[in-house]
């Protein structure tokens, strides 16, 4: 069995190179292929490699599937709108179901390969995804958790629905020595965010964070009370654009006003960094986010597509929670390097 961790960075890697990782892990495929996608939509050589290596495998009988999100109506600045399209996924020429994102996302970014083995993380296909984002990829080999992952991607493509789905339930399962638990939201939507924030308040060396957004509530206040105490070493990085863009919605809706002293105080007491992106538009802007979604609590991670977000809680999203010394280093130190890159994270003014 494999567990194997992939960290992608802002001009550290190119399509193609990303394009030949993909291709090797579908080429091994031998009867069944399912992806679910919030955002599948490759250009240029990129997309001929996959094209050519989903195609490859279905001419060897591999049953393809593919799980797609459509129609979200906006605008949603967290996470940025899919740019995926019904005709992208028809010109691969394997089933397909689109999934209505309305009023929540199907945000899932995951292939499983013959009922044992799993891709997985924050990565979606894209060309700027592969290229300009930071990003988590994790790769596991175990039939156990293959399974899990079937069961909610059957939920999905039998109603074409997020709500419903994500009815998993979180098991313990063992891979390369280390325990791997997957949750699924909707149905663990909330289970997830105190999971994460009862990790966070029992650690005691280390919290490293990468997230595009933080606005759960239990895991904002928890983080808000590690950084106020000073009691472990803790630092993150975010996306400074979305960031400033969720100040601006709490300042005026007047729902989420009490969450904002939280975030001032995470982000003035604790070493985080923001990477200001380009703001998305419908106008073809690259679309440079820093996407990674990763908690490190001591030698326990949580990695995959959920934005430590209240609006995550309902959407269609996978984490894996994994307990592993070796990876929680790997991604600290991921965390550490992505957030050298940027000026510290700030509270936008009041306008």
């Amino acid at each position: 069995m494999m567990l194997e961790v992939r960290t992608l960075t802002d001009g550290g890697q190119t399509a193609v190179d990303v394009a030949n990782e993909v291709a090797t892990f579908v080429s091994a495929a031998e009867k069944t292929l399912d992806l679910a996608f919030y955002d599948l939509r490759l250009e240029s050589d990129a997309e001929r490699i996959v094209r050519g290596a989903l195609m490859d495998a279905a001419s060897r009988g591999v049953q393809i599937r593919i799980a797609f999100n459509v129609d979200h109506p906006g605008p949603i600045p967290v996470p940025p709108p899919s740019a995926c399209q019904p005709e992208d996924v028809a010109a691969l020429h394997v089933p397909a179901r689109a999934i209505a994102g309305v009023p929540d996302l199907m945000h899932h970014k995951y292939v499983v390969r013959d009922g044992n083995a799993v891709w997985t993380g924050s990565l979606n296909w894209t060309n700027d995804s592969w290229t300009r984002q930071e990003n988590v990829v994790v790769r596991a080999g175990s039939r156990e958790l293959a399974y899990a992952f079937t069961l909610d991607f059957e939920q999905l493509w039998s109603t074409g629905v997020v709500e419903g789905s994500g009815r998993v339930d979180p098991r313990p399962v063992e891979i390369d020595s280390s325990e791997v638990r997957a949750w699924f939201t909707p149905e663990h939507g909330k289970d997830l965010s105190h999971r994460i924030a009862r990790r966070l308040a029992r650690s005691k060396r280390r919290i490293r964070i990468a997230s595009p957004v933080l606005t759960s509530g239990p895991i904002l206040a928890t983080m808000a009370e590690i950084a106020g105490e000073r009691r472990c070493d803790v630092a993150g990085v975010v996306d400074q654009t979305q960031v400033a863009e969720v100040f601006q919605q709490w300042r005026t809706n007047g729902v989420s006003e009490w969450k904002i002293p939280l975030l001032e105080t995470v982000l003035r007491k604790a070493a985080f960094s923001g990477k200001t992106s380009t703001p998305w538009s419908p106008e073809g802007s690259v679309h440079d986010f820093m996407h990674a979604k990763c908690v490190v609590a001591d030698d326990v991670v949580f990695v995959g597509s959920f934005n430590l977000s209240r609006s995550g809680e309902s959407n269609a999203e996978n984490v894996l929670e994994i307990e592993s010394p070796a990876i929680a280093d790997t991604l600290a130190t991921f965390v550490d390097a992505v957030r050298s890159k940027y000026p510290p994270a700030t509270v936008p003014p009041t306008q």
